[in-house]
């Protein structure tokens, strides 16, 4: 096993994905309550092109997991976690309250965590598994934000009509 030749450096980064995960999943209180909501579901709140973002946002936990020697395992349950997160996420209103209560970066994080606990004795994500996982999230990410354009353009162009 590789040791890490940089273990202050390895800390600091990991560190950074707490802070960047607390910002994304639930780094705002909602006044005069107890829950907490992050970047993520208010970037949900942009037809099309929100959850798409806060998918892309969310990539950066999987690639620092990628880099750190987590396995496909650990990498796929990520890209999922990230795929339930936009695909739910994009369906209005019901999306944006599923959306702050998942908190899918938290998760990703924990994972990483829990990797770097204790190491896994799986094979780490290879190049080929990174990329297709890597490839389906683009594809759902595109998908989800050209769906969501055509409904909104469809939804605008009926209450136009209607005026």
């Amino acid at each position: 096993m590789a040791v890490d030749p940089e273990p202050r450096a390895s800390t600091l980064a990991v560190e950074r994905l707490r802070r960047y995960a607390y910002w994304l999943d639930e780094g705002i209180r909602i006044p005069g309550t107890r829950i907490r909501i992050g970047l993520d579901p208010i970037l949900g709140l942009i037809p099309g092109a929100g959850d798409a973002v806060g998918a892309i946002l969310a990539g950066a936990i999987v690639l620092e997991s990628v880099r750190r020697g987590v396995d496909r395992v650990g990498v796929l349950r990520m890209a999922a976690n990230i795929a339930i997160d936009t695909l739910i996420g994009a369906v209005p209103v019901v999306g944006d309250l599923f959306d702050a209560g998942w908190k899918g970066n938290k998760k990703n994080l924990a994972i990483l965590e829990r990797h770097l606990a204790e190491p896994s004795v799986a094979k780490r994500a290879d190049r080929m598994s990174v990329l297709l996982i890597g490839g389906g999230l683009l594809v759902v990410c595109l998908t989800v934000m050209v769906v969501a354009l055509l409904v909104t353009a469809k939804v605008l162009g009926w209450l136009l009509t209607r005026a």
